[in-house]
């Protein structure tokens, strides 16, 4: 553990709790003198005081973390690098934000991510509306920041679905037989597969139920792993619905919209938690080295909810590998981002096109693992493969996906993908940046336009930016 001065946070964890600095040091065993060095920044924290701070006041020892430091560091970089002004805000100035004024950072953070989605609406609809758009980000804007803000796990939600997977008795790898019998039992619900119809291939309902005739109506098209999971979110309305609607409403969330969004998001946390309990899934995912595909057959569902489940694993005190997940299509739209640590996801201007994400789809159904590194000096390991989401018969709709999961190199021989790769010769390593927009790299094949803020030395060496090949 490096040298870590955290004065701020801790006066800030002090007063949060109602705290002087004489009883915080009597509840650490410290005097009062050397609580105040630690406050004033004239001491490091040691993990003998981040330790008694999480024995005795429950302390997630992630409020401390140098991972959110770092997450910190790169939101600032992004929302600093896009303000066009002649006062800068130098690499000094934003590492002493993060690290001493973390609610200060995020505060900055949230209020840029704010103009930054309104700009690009007003962008994308002026020429179509012509008046004024809202002021406010879009629901599902706000839920999807909740999520990430929360490092992709929620402890209230989780923790009861492991509870409830006990009391129903269910199986891993096999809980529609319990599911279904717990709907019928409890509830007077009957479950029925619905015939299949051409709307279904298009995009049909896959969960319908009537609260008058009691019946859960599933579409035939389902997997079985997929019909628990639709069970089970059913079941989360019913039985979770009290802690379900308990942090909708605690959530700093604009309307009811957002949070009736927010209430679905959580209900299908809760099935996923349900049908991939944590302690169990834990133990086997760390048996199995991480083996996506393993874990998938194990458990019978697909290869993009293992990985799901996988970016939520940080209980304190029995956390897996921190990983980041993200789904993309062949446009490069991120449908889905989750973040259980520091890894930053570009918010404007498009992902990096050397991302092994992208050259998932010229491999249908392959693993494919690289070695990554950050403009910062950062390294990951990511794992890509497609999925596709449809329904089987001739020329039916099929939807095609890009997955990825990624870790922060330190944690890679954790990991079955690790194997037969030079984890110490940066040679192996593919340089890729937060996007074009953002990313400092000058000599960048793949680049297609300059960095935002950057000022171009024009001659006739310079890479060209146009639409046109030169």
């Amino acid at each position: 553990m490096r040298k870590r001065f955290i004065g701020v946070r801790l006066k800030r964890f002090r007063e949060e709790r109602g705290l002087t600095q004489a009883a915080l040091a009597r509840a650490l065993e410290r005097s009062p003198s050397y609580l105040n060095q630690l406050e004033q920044n004239q001491r490091p924290l040691t993990v003998a005081v981040l330790l008694k701070l999480n024995a005795v006041f429950g302390v997630d020892v992630q409020r401390f973390s140098e991972d959110d430091e770092v997450r910190l560091l790169a939101g600032l970089r992004e929302l600093f690098s896009e303000t066009l002004a002649e006062e800068t805000v130098s690499q000094a100035e934003m590492e002493e934000m993060a690290a001493h004024m973390p609610g200060v950072a995020r505060m900055l953070i949230r209020l840029g991510r704010r103009q930054r989605e309104i700009q690009e609406r007003e962008t994308a609809l002026a020429a179509r509306l012509g008046g004024a758009l809202p002021s406010k980000p879009m629901p599902y804007e706000e839920v999807r920041d909740f999520f990430y803000d929360c490092h992709n796990y929620i402890d209230a939600i989780d923790t009861l679905a492991e509870r409830a997977f006990d009391a129903w008795k269910l199986r891993a790898g096999n809980p529609q037989d319990a599911l279904e019998a717990r709907l019928r039992q409890q509830h007077g619900i009957r479950v029925t597969r619905k015939t299949a119809s051409p709307e279904d291939a298009e995009g049909g309902a896959l969960r319908e139920f009537n609260p008058e005739t009691r019946l859960l109506s599933l579409s035939s098209y389902l997997r079985p792993g997929q019909m628990a999971f639709q069970m089970a979110t059913q079941l989360a309305f019913l039985e979770a619905n009290e802690v379900i609607a308990g942090i909708s409403q605690e959530a700093r969330l604009s309307g009811a919209e957002a949070r009736q969004l927010l209430g679905i998001g959580l209900a299908n946390y809760f099935a996923g938690a349900l049908i991939l309990p944590y302690r169990v899934f834990l133990d086997q995912a760390e048996r199995s080295r991480y083996d996506i595909d393993r874990l998938a057959h194990e458990f019978g569902v697909g290869f993009e909810t293992v990985c799901h489940r996988l970016s939520t694993l940080q209980r304190p005190g029995a956390r897996g590998v921190p990983f980041f997940f993200v789904r993309v299509d062949r446009a490069g739209n991120i449908s889905k981002r989750q973040s259980a640590t520091d890894f930053h996801f570009s918010r404007i201007g498009g992902s990096c096109p050397l991302w092994n994400l992208y050259e998932a789809f010229g491999h249908p159904g392959r693993i494919l693992t690289q070695l990554a590194a950050m403009p910062d000096g950062r390294a990951y390991l990511w794992v890509a493969r497609t999925v596709s989401h449809g329904h089987p018969g001739y020329d039916a709709p099929l939807k095609t996906f890009a997955v990825g999961l990624g870790c922060d190199i330190r944690h890679a021989e954790r990991l079955v993908y690790s194997r037969r790769l030079n984890l110490k010769d940066s040679e192996n390593f593919t340089p890729i940046g937060a996007g074009c927009k953002l990313c400092p790299r000058e000599n960048c094949l793949q680049r297609a336009f300059p960095p935002i803020g950057a000022s171009l030395e024009i001659d006739e060496n310079t890479r060209p930016f146009a639409p046109y090949p030169v």
